[in-house]
């Protein structure tokens, strides 16, 4: 019996990737998942606005794309194909929240977001070292970027920090290319009136997803395809 060609894995095109996934071929599935992990969480946070519910929606979106993977023709980039479907699923998701959120409102309920109270509770802290100061300008980032009106963050996570073309952010969110151009700039304008000049370049470090989060992510979509 001749043995079997090996798979160079890093020549593939996103059609023969996407193929190989839907054979549920293990190492296929590795590559595409690890690729595309943080720009995926960026997506669904800049929807969710929460970390927890962020990872729930990238995975469930994996879950949908790799049942409907051999669909995949390569009209687009497979990484902005999976963007989208976590897009779909973020929305989703936030729309049951803002049922419950209103469900909850009407009876008198006011919800409090966890980060406010991070931030309280940092502000009362002791002079932080180098290490801790880096990690506020992170969070104080990230707040401002959560801040921005919901129309304004997905556009700029996708083209500002995850580094996505016009072209590809607006196939990725269902809009036309010239409202991408008019919503980031306005939300950079909004982001130079609630950041200081000396931080505005420093977005690119801003939620991260890698390292433990991004292996812990992929060993679970493996797991659920029964790949692990």
């Amino acid at each position: 019996m001749s043995a079997q060609p090996q798979v160079d894995y890093s020549a593939l095109d996103d059609v023969a990737l996407a193929r190989l996934c839907g054979r549920r071929d293990g190492q296929a599935v590795r590559r595409l998942v690890s690729a595309n992990n943080q720009r995926l969480f960026r997506a669904a946070w800049s929807i969710l606005k929460d970390r927890t519910d962020a990872e729930e929606a990238v995975q469930a979106g994996y879950l949908s794309a790799f049942a409907a993977i051999d669909r995949f023709e390569g009209r687009s980039s497979l990484s902005t194909w999976l963007t989208r479907i976590v897009i779909n699923e973020a929305l989703g998701r936030l729309r049951v929240r803002q049922r419950r959120r209103d469900q909850l409102e009407s009876e008198g309920v006011r919800l409090i977001e966890s980060y406010r109270e991070r931030m309280a509770q940092a502000s009362a802290a002791p002079a932080p070292d180098v290490s801790v100061a880096r990690e506020q300008l992170r969070l104080l980032i990230e707040r401002a970027v959560a801040e921005l009106p919901d129309i304004f963050r997905s556009v700029f996570v996708l083209r500002d920090i995850e580094g996505l073309s016009v072209d590809e952010t607006a196939e990725a969110l269902g809009i036309a290319a010239a409202t991408v151009k008019t919503r980031l700039h306005r939300a950079r304008g909004k982001l130079q009136q609630a950041l200081a000049p000396e931080v505005s370049g420093a977005f690119s470090g801003s939620f991260p997803f890698a390292g433990a989060d991004c292996a812990a992510l992929t060993e679970r979509v493996l797991a659920a395809l029964d790949l692990a």
